[in-house]
């Protein structure tokens, strides 16, 4: 699959077969994601790949009963729990460099979409998940004082067809020329 039927063609994945992602192939996604761009290269991301069928049954009860995604945390035959280290990324000398304060969920964002792209081109599936309870999260999975739980995105391969697209605003919507336009 080439770049762009990746970009316009990636859906997100609720429904996994139960068949392990062979290794070759986690490595390769994993390889992609480690390759994305971070505020000055600080890579402020980690990752903890979680097969167990216990964690992933705890960290799917961190999700409420209505979220779409509950049932594929547990089906999928991994989760990749997407973890931030606070004060890396857009701190400098431990001051934020910017307004908008610690860049760390930018940069796990990018990892995260460029990991996802990846498993979609070699025939996976993913599907961003970030409404869940954090610390609990951060509790089943021993994450330090310091390290936030982004997201957790469950990685299998697909049952069924991709749905189609959602419906997208026209770059009319939000591409403007020069200045915000006075409405």
């Amino acid at each position: 699959m080439d770049l762009f039927e990746a970009l316009t063609t990636r859906r997100s994945v609720r429904k996994y077969g139960p068949d392990p992602i062979p290794d070759e192939q986690l490595e390769r996604v994993l390889e992609t994601a480690r390759l994305a761009p971070s505020w000055a290269n600080t890579q402020c991301w980690e990752i903890i790949v979680v097969k167990d069928p216990d964690t992933k049954k705890k960290l799917s009860d961190t999700l409420s009963e209505h979220n779409p995604a509950r049932k594929a945390m547990v089906e999928a035959p991994m989760v990749i729990a997407a973890l931030g280290k606070k004060g890396l990324a857009g701190v400098k000398g431990g001051i934020p460099a910017t307004k908008l304060g610690d860049w760390f969920m930018f940069d796990v964002a990018l990892l995260l979409h460029q990991l996802s792209l990846a498993a979609w081109g070699l025939g996976l599936g993913t599907v961003h998940v970030g409404l869940f309870d954090h610390d609990a999260a951060a509790g089943i999975l021993d994450v330090p004082e310091g390290v936030e739980v982004v997201e957790l995105m469950p990685l299998g391969k697909p049952i069924g067809p991709a749905k189609p697209a959602p419906a997208r605003k026209p770059l009319s919507e939000f591409v403007f020329s020069e200045k915000y336009p006075k409405k």
